[in-house]
């Protein structure tokens, strides 16, 4: 089997009422996706998503008329892309799908699953009253989910931890709570000041009263002495990694005890490929693994099949806060029949689909295709 052709397309679907993202200060009134598809000799097309594919354009010859199952190749290729360019990784995606559609295999079982589901967490994305984010915690616990992230992002860090609290009160002992801090990057145009270590201690410490099952991002991504510092005062989980971009990065970060919870995204970092490596060396520390997924449904997907296939995660992200951001807007490129919920014990379940298992809705995919690269909202 040889690769034929490479194309990469961008779609636009328009947001009203806008998205308020809590670590965006812009609020989103479109949401955009990009698909890539891998063309074969032998008919099978493989397709993934994640990032923007920003400067892979012009390397379409490194991939073409070679074999597709020849992961660790490309994969180095694409990680040279990578430092010159943007991430190219949905292209990685891809490529498995191709594989497991070649095999007639899902991708998790060819990684080694021994089971097809996992719990997910509820990720919210809002910065919501707190009367409003515990009423919302209800509704998410009557659905089925045994946990919850709660975002941060209000200008003193104690309106933030009295959400929790009010969380807390709400649902008591049910359901663990994730908190994100959001302090590891920023959007360009977000020049709002990062917290500081005495910040991120104190917030930690008033965690611990609430039973908070980790705080991810409490410090930028590459302060690892901080983050290692920090978890040796707390007893919350310290949690990260989803814009660490390479291999060594997380090497780096799990020798120097940065993290118990590591959270690269295979859509934008490393691919499957790379992503069962860093899995298995952070896993091999004694550390949970358990991957960011905040791109659309299909990143959702491929990091499902990972978790399923290498990681000890007791949850996988499932971005989720209606009614701003529903399955509806999130799987927005997919067939009804193949966007993603939870059943009624809250678990995340994986078709036995060969490869990655989605189909994308032909007819969504004409109304919102666009022909340029939609990087944010521009001042009116």
């Amino acid at each position: 089997m040889k690769i034929t052709g490479i194309e990469i397309k961008h779609y636009l679907l328009p947001l009203d009422p806008p998205f308020k993202a809590a670590w965006d200060p812009a609020p989103r009134k479109q949401f955009a996706s990009t698909i890539v598809y891998v063309h074969t000799d032998e008919g099978i097309t493989g397709i993934g998503s994640g990032d923007l594919m920003t400067g892979f354009e012009g390397h379409e010859h490194l991939f073409i008329g070679q074999d597709p199952f020849d992961v660790e190749r490309h994969a180095k290729v694409l990680d040279n892309i990578d430092f010159h360019y943007g991430r190219p990784w949905p292209l990685d995606l891809a490529l498995w799908d191709i594989i497991g559609k070649a095999s007639n295999q899902p991708v998790y079982k060819l990684l080694g699953a021994k089971h097809d589901k996992v719990l997910a967490y509820a990720s919210t994305g809002e910065l919501v009253t707190k009367e409003e984010r515990a009423d919302r915690a209800l509704k998410l616990y009557e659905q089925g989910f045994k946990a919850m992230k709660i975002r941060f992002h209000h200008s003193n860090p104690k309106d933030d931890i009295a959400v929790v609290e009010e969380v807390r009160k709400a649902i008591g002992d049910k359901m663990d709570i994730m908190v994100d801090a959001n302090q590891g990057w920023k959007m360009p145009w977000d020049t709002e000041r990062t917290w500081d270590f005495k910040t991120a201690a104190n917030v930690a410490k008033e965690l611990e009263k609430l039973n908070v099952f980790w705080l991810e991002e409490p410090l930028p991504h590459d302060d690892a002495e901080n983050m290692a510092r920090l978890r040796q005062m707390t007893s919350v989980r310290i949690a990260g990694g989803e814009m660490n971009r390479r291999f060594h990065e997380f090497r780096d970060l799990s020798n120097k005890g940065a993290l118990d919870v590591y959270q690269p995204d295979v859509a934008l970092c490393g691919g499957i490929t790379y992503g069962r490596k860093i899995a298995d060396y952070v896993q091999a520390n004694g550390s949970i693994y358990s991957p960011h997924t905040w791109t659309n449904g299909i990143g959702v997907i491929a990091n499902l099949h990972i978790v399923l296939g290498l990681s000890n995660s007791p949850y996988i992200e499932f971005p989720y806060d209606p009614p701003a951001w529903s399955i509806e807007r999130r799987d927005f490129v997919q067939t009804a029949e193949t966007m993603l919920n939870i059943d009624s014990e809250g678990y995340l379940k994986a078709t036995d689909k060969p490869g990655l298992g989605f189909d994308l809705d032909e007819e969504v995919l004409k109304r919102y295709e666009i022909k340029y690269t939609y990087v944010g909202e521009k001042d009116e």
